[in-house]
Formats: structure tokens, sequence, C-alpha cells
């Protein structure tokens, strides 16, 4: 199954690498970050939907989708924030609205947190932000990563394909599924996939803990009601840490929210960056 047409135009040289990004609509700026292991594609059913009413600025992390990868890239959680506050300077963009999920979610954090970047408005949707949050499989291939990286290729992608399938609550159809697995297929692939996650390191979210009490801006929290990645436990304490939060719950879908529910996560989204 051929996966489904998503690429993005633009290319900006940062500090650490190339980085693809695009944009949609028009209107106040909106700018949507991914997370793990999905790019920019992850965004494709919700990012329309939004840009009736926004600009919509979207990329991919370095080491990820259509940006550049390769040995020897810094795809850490810390660098993608201080890539994102150059992209920002690229977009010319001082005080957009912004959404993350899953890692993305911090990445966005530690640019406004670590970073100092000003957003008119955040949303946190099913985000990486508190210690510990390797799910059991990342955590397995941490522990063995010489032997995920000299597997036979076609038995890798088959370990990724079953580990993107526990990311929804619905089924997840082979069309979408090739769409997310179009930048981690072949042996190149397979090296940038086992490249980021020995990059992952707590360390890069632990001191976001302690700064979320300094969060003045409007701030929304979406999580998939059946999040198996990400307990929606952790939506509640997010909640709780950042004052006058607002949380939206979204029934019947999983860790990726927008693939299982996009309108349903477009109308959260979009209510809220027009101040509803």
């Amino acid at each position: 199954m051929s996966p489904p047409a998503w690429h993005l135009r633009e290319r900006a040289r940062l500090s650490g690498g190339v980085v693809a990004h695009d944009r949609l609509g028009s209107g106040a700026p909106l700018v949507l970050v991914h997370g793990t292991p999905s790019w920019s594609f992850l965004w494709r059913r919700v990012a329309p939907l939004l840009a009736t009413d926004f600009e919509v600025y979207m990329f991919d992390l370095l080491g990820y989708g259509d940006s550049e990868n390769g040995d020897g890239l810094n795809v850490s959680i810390a660098a993608q924030g201080r890539l994102l506050t150059e992209l920002l300077d690229v977009w010319g963009l001082e005080r957009p609205a912004i959404a993350g999920h899953d890692i993305g979610g911090a990445i966005m954090l530690r640019a406004l947190l670590v970073e100092g970047r000003v957003f008119e408005r955040i949303a946190l949707v099913d985000s990486v932000v508190f210690n510990p949050w390797l799910t059991p499989t990342t955590m397995h291939i941490r522990a063995h990563l010489d032997t995920y990286r000299t597997m036979p290729v076609h038995i890798y992608e088959q370990v990724v394909r079953a580990h993107l399938r526990t990311a929804v609550h619905r089924t997840l159809d082979e069309e979408a599924l090739a769409g997310y697995m179009e930048p981690w297929r072949g042996a190149a692939g397979q090296a940038a996939y086992f490249n980021k996650i020995a990059q992952f390191d707590e360390a890069d979210t632990a001191e976001l803990d302690s700064l979320l009490g300094q969060i003045t801006v409007p701030a929304l929290i979406v999580w998939g009601e059946v999040d198996g990645w990400i307990a929606t436990s952790v939506a509640d304490r997010l909640h709780r840490a950042i004052e006058g939060s607002r949380i939206s719950l979204i029934p019947a879908a999983g860790h990726f929210c927008m693939e299982d529910a996009p309108e349903a996560v477009a109308h959260a989204l979009g209510g809220f960056f027009k101040g509803a």
C-alpha cells in the first residue's frame, strides 16, 4: 500500500541541520509541533480544518519526516527546543499560538520556559512532560539498542508497525500506517529511528516540572480519553500544575488522538485558540 501523499515544501537551514516546513491558510499564526515516532503527517487531517481560521505553520523535527536525518545530528528534546526558536525567527513569528503533541509538548515547553520565547496561547496534546515518560517498548529498545540496530530491516519494520498500531484506539488502516512508516522504512529509516531513541533523555524534561507554575498564558490540555501510552492521570496532573488551564478529553481516542478523532481535536484546538 502506497502512503498518502504528504510532504512539506520548504526548507530552512538551522544551526543543527535542515528542517522541512510548510504553512496552510490565513489568519492569526498557529504552530503545530508533532512528537515521536510520528512526523507532520500526524496533523494532515487537523491542519486543513484549523487553516479555515488560522495561518497554520507545520514542520518536521530534525531527524524526522522530510527534515534532515543522519549520524551526528543532535535530535534530543533540548536541541529541538532550540531549533524551534530558530524556526520561529525564520517565520518571523513573535507571539504565535502553539500546540505540541507527545515530545512536541516538551519541545514547546522548553522553547517557552527555558529558551524564553513568548506564545499567545499554548495547547498540550497527549504531551510528554513529567518523568518517567518512556513507554515499555522504548525502554526495551534502549536496553538492547545494538540488537535493534542490527536486526534485519524487514523484522525491524514489523516491530515499528506493531508499535504504531498501539498509538490509536481505533484500527489504524494500512494507508495511514504506511504514511506513518514512510520516514522509517529501509536501512536509513532504521538508523534514524534508533538514533532518536538513543538520544531520548529524561534530563531534558526533568526541569520542566518545577517551571510549570511560571506559565501565565492561557493553556489547554487535550488528551485522548483512552491513551495507552500516556495515561489521562498525566493530563489531570498538568491541569493542576498550570494555573487556570483547561482540559479537554477526546472520547474514543488514543495517544494519536488526531488520528482517531481529527474533527474533535480540531474543534477543541480551534475554539481555544479563537479565545472561546
